[in-house]
């Protein structure tokens, strides 16, 4: 095409094809950009379109959120001089993702811009849209409801539109939502179905191997959480992706977390930081990686660091008002405060906290505050100190982390053995729509809520709930809850 074109327009194409075909990898065609300058003149259409790649490249090739958000928000000025709609649509969206993930005070107003009429409707539902900004926010704000509702919304069109890209993307950010809310074994179906897609496809595997590492680490198995994430990281460090590789190390960071390898997640975390800073990112909301970093700087020692993490962090947060993040923080603090023999300052933190963490939905957290709050009830802790943070890790269907309490009651010394609790793991042997269903009715959903967050219909719901009474030997609905309440059947 270069070789026989002379019409600007068609070069300036074909240029941004070659682009868009090196995906994460914009690194390899960095020769492209002056040739698509120079042939794009001084036409706003032209370089509208070649200033939005511009942007992207600032992000993933030179890890620069500001030099992103230039580059985006002047393509944003030249595609509305030229009165190109669709291209000014999709600068603001990324200009409003880059300011959100940034911390920007401007993130909200550029939302708004992006949102605002004419719409283009591929650029609607496109997962570099504007309802994947809107998206970002609401899940960053703790507004998980509202997340829910809206990145189902847009999967559904990009399902009845073919857009299968935006179908992985889409599937993965209902994945981080139902982990964020604690709902593990749904987050960890939808994670492993983004990465089967992913996989399919060839398109998006880095944040789907990574967010399916979050989920297994959660939920699952933790030596597969640990393989996602350092592939993950590997395949970022080949694109030269910083901002995913900055996200793929979180994950790690959180699997060797779980994994009990403390100093491993402070290797790998302390390195997320550095990138973070380099890139220019100080929302906490963007990776809330700050209290498992803090949590495992307690666990070595090093008591002085995790007190300065926890202060810069909460600054940062309470600025862009992150409630959860500052009680994720209030958690971490309280263990320091125990490591320090602050005993009943670190109960009464602990506490507060997981109250906090309940208010906002944020289940597996909160599950987490009880287990760490457990460990500290005096005058010593025994199994049945661990009963509540079994019972919420259960809800969150919080596999790693229940064995992590099971353990620790197994070994507390301070009472007799108490009999085994029933356990949600008859639902292992369900198929996955099945387990699916199940675990949504042990959150409380509705038939008709079930059936719309599942993408089926309402008798196809009730027939697969006939099937799980049968395999569990159960007579209802109020059966699974008891199950996941660790009591049995009546």
């Amino acid at each position: 095409m270069l070789t026989r074109a002379a019409v600007p327009a068609d070069r300036v194409r074909a240029w941004m094809v070659v682009v868009e075909a090196a995906g994460q990898a914009l690194g390899d065609v960095d020769a492209v950009f002056p040739q698509a300058l120079a042939d794009a003149g001084d036409d706003p259409r032209l370089l509208a379109q070649v200033h939005y790649q511009l942007a992207w490249r600032g992000l993933v090739v030179e890890g620069d959120f500001e030099e992103g958000r230039r580059e985006a928000a002047h393509a944003a000025e030249l595609a509305a001089r030229a009165g190109d709609r669709r291209t000014e649509l999709m600068a603001l969206s990324f200009q409003a993702q880059t300011e959100t993930l940034m911390g920007h005070p401007e993130a909200p107003a550029t939302i708004k811009r992006a949102l605002t009429e004419p719409q283009d409707p591929q650029v609607a539902c496109h997962h570099n849209g504007a309802g994947s900004a809107r998206f970002r926010w609401l899940i960053m704000s703790d507004q998980l409801a509202e997340a829910r509702t809206t990145v189902t919304a847009l999967l559904r069109e990009a399902r009845r539109r073919g857009m299968v890209e935006s179908e992985v993307h889409y599937v993965r950010m209902l994945a981080e939502t139902e982990l964020r809310a604690g709902h593990c074994g749904r987050a960890l179906d939808l994670a492993r179905e983004s990465l089967r897609l992913a996989r399919d496809c060839g398109i998006g595997e880095v944040p789907s191997a990574l967010l399916t590492s979050l989920a297994e680490a959660s939920g699952g198995d933790v030596d597969s959480a640990l393989a996602l994430a350092r592939e993950a990281v590997e395949q970022a460090e080949e694109d030269g992706d910083q901002m995913y590789v900055s996200r793929a190390l979180a994950a790690l960071g959180y699997a060797q977390f779980v994994a009990g390898d403390a100093a491993g997640t402070v290797r790998s975390l302390r390195r997320v930081r550095e990138l973070e800073t380099g890139l220019g990112i100080t929302d906490p909301a963007r990776g809330r990686w700050h209290g498992d970093l803090a949590e495992a700087l307690v666990r070595v020692g090093e008591l002085d660091e995790a007190q300065e993490l926890v202060d810069v962090t909460r600054e940062q947060a309470l600025r862009l008002a992150r409630d959860s993040v500052v009680a994720v923080l209030d958690r971490a603090e309280a263990l320091i405060r125990a490591a320090r023999g602050q005993h009943d300052a670190a109960v009464a933190q602990l506490t507060a906290a997981q109250d906090r963490l309940a208010e906002l939905g944020s289940g597996l957290e909160e599950a987490r505050a009880a287990f760490a709050l457990a460990a500290l009830r005096a005058p010593a802790p025994g199994p049945a100190s661990y009963d509540e943070a079994a019972r919420l890790m259960r809800r969150c269907r919080a596999l790693p982390w229940l064995k992590q309490v099971d353990a620790a009651a197994a070994a507390s010394p301070a009472a007799p053995p108490a009999a085994p609790a029933a356990t949600t793991d008859g639902l292992e042997g369900l198929a996955s729509m099945e387990r699916q269903v199940a675990s949504l009715v042990m959150e409380g959903a509705t038939n008709r809520e079930i059936a719309a967050r599942l993408f089926i219909s309402v008798k196809t719901v009730e027939a697969t709930l006939t099937r799980v009474y049968r395999k569990l030997g159960i007579r209802s609905r109020v059966d699974i809850v008891r199950l996941a309440a660790g009591r049995r059947p009546g």
